[in-house]
């Protein structure tokens, strides 16, 4: 093999990755970008027509697309703070000497590894009206509460927000026992012969060398938090009515109609804010790492 191979043998893996990346990202990115801006639709599947901004200017002035941006924003938001919290607590817990840690942490990452799909029927059968939650409120003599959770327009969309912080909080705890796991215990006793208290070496220690694991949490579960589709698919439809409707469910529901342009231009609108949002999330919490 001569030098020129050899400096060229690298880059030469790197092909069939971008391969794929184009056949089946950048070049749909790209046709969703020209065909959102046109007429295509079911009646006009081969002879689409340019309309202009048309698409964009309808999807403002729809009252179920706002609702469907407010919702997934309440989704992500909501999301991925509680997750951020559940899954730091579950890891400062579990990163102690503990019996059956081993169990609890592998109990409690186990609904990461779980279908979507699996977890919204398995939730769905639990919070209908005749499911095993109403069901143990009328044992505990509670049946006051009893409520149709995910028919009632004040609680379908709070049921799908509590479904994903029960999925990933168990994937953000590993994220954060691993960066709990890189911090020298050399600080901790310093601290310690200093006076300072578990509040204070929190403070001092562990929050600020934990940013890593910060930005990809808060970074991964925004993102998820905006492309989400499966769970409230599966246990809401996006309903009663339009209560629960996410930008992924309207997407779906609208492409479903046969308006294949209009869906377009909505799941555009959705790469372009999640991406904006990511880099600039990503971006700004990476500025706040600091080096061990």
């Amino acid at each position: 093999m001569n030098k020129r191979m050899k400096k060229f043998y690298p880059a030469y893996f790197t092909f069939p990755a971008l391969i794929i990346f184009f056949i089946f990202f950048a070049i749909p990115v790209l046709i969703s970008f020209v065909m959102s801006f046109t007429n295509w639709n079911i009646n006009k599947l081969f002879q689409p027509k340019f309309n202009g901004i048309s698409n964009f200017t309808f999807l403002i002035q729809d009252e179920r697309f706002v609702l469907a941006i407010s919702n997934t924003l309440k989704f992500a938001v909501i999301t991925t703070v509680s997750i951020v919290i559940v899954g730091l607590l579950l890891a400062l817990a579990l990163n102690r000497a503990l019996y059956a840690k081993a169990f609890f942490r592998t109990a409690f990452y186990l609904p990461a590894v779980l279908s979507l799909i699996v977890v919204g029927i398995m939730f769905t059968s639990i919070l209908e009206v005749d499911g095993v939650f109403n069901q143990v409120l009328a044992a505990l003599g509670l049946s006051s509460l009893q409520n149709d959770w995910l028919g009632n327009p004040g609680t379908a969309l709070n049921c799908t927000i509590f479904v994903q912080i029960w999925k990933w909080s168990g994937f953000a705890m590993a994220i954060f026992l691993a960066g709990l796991q890189g911090i020298p215990r050399d600080y901790y006793e310093a601290t310690t012969i200093d006076g300072a208290n578990p509040w204070q070496q929190f403070r001092a220690i562990t929050f600020p060398l934990l940013a890593p694991a910060f930005t990809v949490v808060v970074t991964m579960n925004t993102i998820g938090g905006f492309k989400v589709f499966e769970q409230v698919y599966v246990m809401t439809g996006g309903g009663p009515g339009y209560a629960s409707q996410v930008l992924g469910t309207y997407i779906y529901q609208t492409f479903s109609k046969g308006m294949l342009g209009r869906s377009t231009a909505m799941g555009l609108l959705l790469f372009v804010f999640t991406t904006i949002i990511a880099v600039a999330l990503n971006k700004f919490l990476r500025s706040r790492e600091v080096e061990l």
